[in-house]
């Protein structure tokens, strides 16, 4: 009796095309899905990026860019050189030593060119003085010293008022003044400016002194 040699052998597995076209559609799609989220991503960067420079342009238009005009005021360390009083008479003589503030707001110079402040006594001239044409920093306030005779003139030398003043001990006074330049922001962009001083203030004849002084 021969001896037959059984062998076994595995069934070959079959060869399906769908399943590996199916996995290589999800490689596919997942590949596909990465990328758009990739491109999302850098696209909410890019509106970010926008937006934020937009708003450093918009900050940077009304802060730095924005032309604003200086204030110019009388300032209260202005004091007396000399100081003559007579209430009896009436009259009065002084030398005032004005101390004037030009107050630039600016990110850049103010250029101001020379001009006059004048003092008056209700309506009436009673003293002037130059200032010379110099120039403001940027975001500071200059001070200026310009001394000022102020004289009773003859014209209110019979005016009740003043006697009245006089014996008072307060002298009002205003002041008047326009101050015209440029601002020049960057060394490249410049505009015309114009402050306008209107003061009014009073004259201490006991403390020798300037006070109340309020600037529009």
């Amino acid at each position: 009796m021969a001896d037959t040699d059984q062998q076994v052998h595995p069934m070959p597995q079959s060869y399906n095309p769908q399943s590996k076209y199916d996995q290589e559609s999800a490689t596919t799609n997942e590949a596909k899905e990465l990328r758009r989220q990739k491109q999302k991503k850098w696209a909410l960067y890019i509106i970010a990026f926008i937006i934020f420079q937009t708003g450093i342009i918009v900050l940077f238009t009304f802060t730095v860019m924005k032309f604003r005009t200086p204030k110019f005021r009388v300032r209260p360390s202005s004091s007396f050189d000399t100081f003559d009083i007579q209430p009896a008479t009436p009259s009065f003589n002084m030398k005032l030593n004005a101390q004037l503030g030009i107050r630039n707001t600016n990110f850049g110079p103010f250029k101001y060119s020379n001009t006059t402040i004048t003092f008056y006594y209700k309506g009436i001239e009673v003293g002037s003085a130059t200032i010379r044409k110099s120039k403001a920093n940027f975001r500071s306030t200059k001070k200026v010293n310009v001394p000022v005779d102020l004289v009773m003139p003859t014209t209110i030398a019979s005016n009740s008022d003043l006697a009245s003043d006089l014996n008072s001990g307060i002298l009002p006074l205003t002041s008047q003044s326009k101050l015209s330049g440029k601002v020049e922001i960057m060394f490249i962009f410049k505009k015309k400016r114009t402050a306008n001083m209107n003061c009014t203030m009073e004259v201490n004849t006991s403390t020798k002194a300037l006070q109340n002084i309020r600037c529009k």
